[in-house]
């Protein structure tokens, strides 16, 4: 009977496609196994991203196929290991950046090569924080916006998940780091965390206070994480050949594409799915060596245990600023 009762366990389901209310706790959940090169992770936490609600919204390009269990970014303990897989062994403790079968649930599997060491400085819940965060960010900086030292970018949305480890990456690496957030606290979150300035996106002049930080010059690289509220405005922020990564958007917007023009501006999308191998590697020796060296902290924002999966969804898309990144606790 211990053994049968062992087999099952809780886990967020998705049956349909729909608002914050289709998200489900079931508890007898058949508790994954792991294949060949994959490894199954006793989950202790597992971070929230916004993608994850346009996924379950199903208006997202990629649909999965129904039912599924959300979410990519884990970290906990391995529980077991699948054939060929001799990086990992149970006990260890490890983060990941994707799962094959859903990380908002008590046992994850994922392939050994989405899995990576939790070094003893970090807890669980900074674990959770990492994964899609880290390498978002550090994909917009220099794999596609070539990023350098000494150029000036602007974090925009800067105090959620994805901004703070831009504020941190950016500044580790030499850049003039500025951030946007929405309330006092979070602009106190990005100032702690690499932003050399913050500005209030909620103040009607704070793209003029923009200007003014950075003169005539204006910005080398602009992250952009609600492209459809602020791209108009940042094409007139930008320097010569300057670019803007839109990293998260929720609708349309109307740009005149001359402003492009008179500054050979660029506008790319950023997608961390769209990775290849050799830049998920590359993404992952950043985020080591800076968790080595000590820059590399995450910041844990909002907590919620598995049964207020539901409110979680609807508090990062609803809430008035954020505070770090938002992880569920198991």
């Amino acid at each position: 009977a211990m053994a049968a009762a062992r087999s099952v366990m809780r886990a967020v389901r998705v049956l349909e496609f729909g608002g914050p209310e289709v998200l489900k706790l079931q508890s007898d959940v058949l508790i994954p196994v792991p294949k060949e090169n994959q490894v199954l992770i006793k989950v202790h936490a597992c971070g929230v991203n916004p993608v994850e609600t346009y996924i379950r919204s199903g208006t997202y390009a990629r649909k999965p196929a129904l039912p599924y269990t959300p979410g990519s970014d884990v970290a906990g303990v391995i529980e077991g290991v699948g054939e060929h897989v001799t990086a990992f062994k149970k006990g260890d403790r490890v983060f990941t950046l994707e799962t094959v079968s859903g990380g908002y649930a008590e046992y994850a599997v994922a392939a050994a090569n989405r899995v990576f060491p939790l070094p003893d400085k970090l807890d669980f819940r900074q674990g959770a924080a990492i994964g899609v965060p880290y390498f978002t960010a550090y994909r917009a900086l220099f794999q596609k916006g070539c990023a350098k030292a000494g150029e000036i970018v602007l974090v925009h949305g800067a105090s959620g998940g994805v901004g703070l480890a831009a504020c941190q990456i950016a500044r580790a690496c030499g850049l003039k780091v500025l951030g946007t957030a929405g309330t006092e606290e979070g602009m106190n979150v990005i100032l702690r965390n690499g932003a050399h300035q913050a500005f209030n996106h909620r103040d009607p002049n704070y793209t003029d206070r923009i200007k003014e930080c950075t003169g005539p010059r204006g910005i080398d690289i602009i992250i952009e994480m609600l492209s459809n509220v602020n791209l108009d405005a940042d094409l007139q922020l930008l320097s010569c050949a300057g670019r803007v990564m839109v990293v998260g958007c929720r609708g349309r917007i109307e740009i005149n594409p001359r402003d492009t023009m008179s500054k050979e501006s660029s506008i790319i999308g950023v997608s961390l799915f769209l990775a290849s191998e050799e830049e998920r590697h590359e993404c992952a020796t950043a985020v080591l060596d800076g968790i080595e060296a000590g820059w590399l902290k995450p910041v844990v924002g909002l907590e919620y245990p598995l049964e207020k999966v539901a409110k979680a969804h609807e508090d990062i898309i609803c809430s008035s600023g954020a505070r770090g990144k938002m992880v569920l606790l198991l």
